[in-house]
């Protein structure tokens, strides 16, 4: 495990001053949020750790350039967009190596009990329903759903207009319901039980509409 880092790190620190202390500090401080979003994308713990340790080694390498903002939402970008581009190569991705100097710095593969609890995050109905979502969809729902980013947030991060991050939030949802009206606990509405929302969510109410 990465030792104990100094105090937190600010998120308007100048990119000249982010070195490799800074990145053992940001993977300390931003570990479980961002396995945590791998794994609701992938759907399995494998491909959530070594997406996670993709994340990681593209904020190593991409630390010089770095400018002032939102850390959260700049690791929201680089998770959502690795796993889009290995979606879109319709393969596994080919995950570099890390670097020496980095390698022993990442925590252990083996995830914490906080971390590991993402992986009983979604029943095996709401999983599958996911799953059979494009990838894009799939991004769009999760951010949005599940990490509480707001539309124009996901748009941000995804590269997008505003439209059509309406668009692929609606659609997704609307696929979710269908697979998902086996569960409806009476007619006119569909209970999506589980933690996917961390509560139950009745078609009609909350985020899924």
């Amino acid at each position: 495990m990465v030792t104990p880092p100094p105090p937190a790190l600010a998120v308007e620190t100048p990119a000249d001053a982010l070195d490799e202390t800074s990145w053992e500090q940001i993977v300390h401080d931003h570990f479980a949020r961002v396995y945590r979003l791998a794994y609701r994308l992938t759907g399995n713990g494998h491909d959530a750790e070594d997406l996670t340790q993709e994340v990681f080694v593209r904020v190593f390498r991409s630390l010089h350039t770095y400018t002032p903002g939102t850390m959260e939402g700049w690791l929201h970008r680089i998770t959502t967009n690795l796993f889009l581009d290995q979606a879109r190569r319709k393969q596994r991705i080919r995950f570099d190596a890390l670097t020496d100097e980095a390698a022993h710095r990442l925590p252990s593969r083996l995830p914490t009990p906080e971390v590991a609890q993402a992986d009983r995050m979604f029943d095996a109905d709401v999983e599958q329903a996911l799953g059979s979502l494009s990838p894009e969809f799939r991004a769009a729902v999760v951010l949005c759903d599940v990490e509480g980013l707001t539309y124009e947030e996901i748009a941000d991060v995804l590269g997008l207009k505003l439209g059509t991050v309406r668009s692929r939030i609606h659609r997704g949802r609307a696929q979710l319901r269908k697979a998902l009206a086996h569960r409806a606990p009476r007619p006119g509405s569909t209970r999506i039980a589980g933690p996917l929302l961390r509560q139950p969510v009745v078609a009609g109410a909350g985020r899924l509409r």
